[in-house]
């Protein structure tokens, strides 16, 4: 079974508006979103009240906490809606017991995680060796339509 066919037989569309979670920080959501369409906002907050931009995700994209997900803790992070998004909500349950059982899937997550994992190293790269403007520099590049599309503020919070 490819990812796609689990998705279409397991995946329930969700509509969400401009300023709407998907879920806050400390919500306990064990789900796993695909983005359809829009852009959404991972975030953290501090225990100061500080935001502090994770990520900004667009189509095709695939979001959850893990923490919540796997290890069944509350979510580590919010996940805001910057414009009106389509997400397509699967358990992370269900998807790795199909894993245990489908080697063609098994394989696309794993190609998913060293995926994921390969991003997550770039941008802890960009977050210890690079300046701001350099981050913002390798925004420019390699997301320049989220420019016009997320406020000046929250670009400020995802160079910080």
């Amino acid at each position: 079974m490819e990812f796609s066919t689990f998705i279409d037989n397991e995946g329930q569309i969700v509509r969400k508006d401009t300023g709407e979670h998907v879920f806050m920080q400390g919500d306990s959501d064990s789900s796993l979103y695909l983005i359809k369409r829009g852009i959404v906002k991972a975030y953290y907050v501090t225990d100061e009240g500080q935001e502090r931009v994770k990520s900004f995700l667009t189509e095709g994209d695939v979001i959850g906490s893990t923490a919540a997900a796997y290890q069944k803790q509350p979510t580590s992070f919010g996940l805001v809606c910057l414009e009106p998004t389509t997400l397509v909500k699967f358990s992370f349950d269900k998807l790795h017991s199909a894993t245990l059982e489908n080697h063609q899937l098994a394989n696309e997550l794993i190609e998913f995680l060293l995926r994921f994992a390969m991003k997550k190293e770039g941008r802890e790269r960009e977050l210890l060796c690079y300046s701001a403007e350099q981050r913002y520099q390798n925004l420019l590049k390699n997301q320049p339509e989220l420019v016009d599309k997320v406020t000046q503020n929250d670009i400020a919070r995802y160079l910080a």
